[in-house]
């Protein structure tokens, strides 16, 4: 019974369309900022790195190079502070997460494009 009603909160706050992407594309996240009584638009633009979670409760990590210093932020799927995801470029990789990329640096964090 708990279970059902989990279920149906979680269905409330699902998204009803979610892009589809995959570990290793790179994505440009659109977020929304409020401040103060303005809110504008913000994009972050890195490397799928990782998925977790499933549900309402989804999340995925996105990692970008900024000044020569590695930044990873966690998104939720189904968040309303995310208007858009759109996918720039798809990667073959042969692993569920890609923690690996945080040890390299320049070049060796290149991956091979996925031909469509």
């Amino acid at each position: 019974m708990s279970q059902q009603i989990m279920d149906l909160v979680d269905a409330t706050s699902m998204k009803p369309e979610t892009p589809s992407f995959d570990i290793g594309d790179t994505v440009d996240v659109h977020c929304l900022i409020h401040e103060g009584q303005k809110s504008r638009t913000q994009v972050f633009t890195g490397t799928v790195i990782g998925r977790s979670g499933k549900g309402a409760r989804e999340m995925f990590t996105v990692r970008r190079i900024v000044a020569g210093r590695g930044v990873e932020r966690k998104f939720p799927v189904h968040s309303p502070r995310i208007d858009k995801i759109e996918v720039k470029r798809s990667s073959v990789v042969h692993r569920a997460k890609l923690y690996f990329l945080r040890d390299r640096v320049g070049k060796a964090v290149r991956l091979k494009e996925r031909r469509r």
